[in-house]
């Protein structure tokens, strides 16, 4: 039996060396694959962040979310902490409040499109979720900008 706190070496991630214990590794490491290892909502690599990307609950757990394939999402630090358990948020053209973007149901580039470093959204969702997720800050420009500069952010564009 472990003592409280302890982890058991089943606990222990070779790539983030802990995963939290309500996800299965073999579940995280599904997710991350999914992801390629990206963000789903910024893009941003693993690689590229000095942080391990957490892996988030699309629909919090507060909200009745499970701990489930289709219910978890690869997010990067930034994009978790922002997001925290809200599903939805205000569309900044129209002022209606409309769901957030939901890697798991629906298709990145249907609500954003890359402007440079710029992330614009297409759609209510697109721009609700860039609003809320703080996509588009001066120091997350700044660093998208930097890793176009080296060829290590997507190019995504707006048709």
């Amino acid at each position: 039996m472990l003592a409280r706190g302890s982890r058991s070496s089943a606990d222990v991630d070779t790539q983030s060396n802990y995963a939290p214990p309500h996800i299965a590794i073999r579940l995280r490491r599904l997710v991350m694959k999914r992801a390629s290892g990206r963000c789903e909502y910024c893009l941003i690599h693993q690689e590229d962040r000095p942080e391990t990307h957490p892996i988030d609950h699309v629909i919090a757990l507060k909200h009745g979310g499970r701990t489930e394939e289709g219910n978890l999402t690869l997010a990067c630090v930034s994009c978790n902490n922002n997001k925290g358990a809200d599903l939805t948020a205000l569309d900044p053209s129209s002022g209606e409040i409309v769901p957030l973007f939901n890697p798991r149901t629906q298709n990145w580039g249907d609500h954003f499109a890359l402007d440079g470093a710029r992330i614009m959204g297409r759609t209510a969702i697109g721009r609700a979720t860039v609003a809320l997720l703080r996509l588009n800050d001066v120091e997350r420009l700044n660093y998208r900008q930097s890793l176009i500069a080296a060829d290590r952010c997507p190019q995504i564009t707006m048709p």
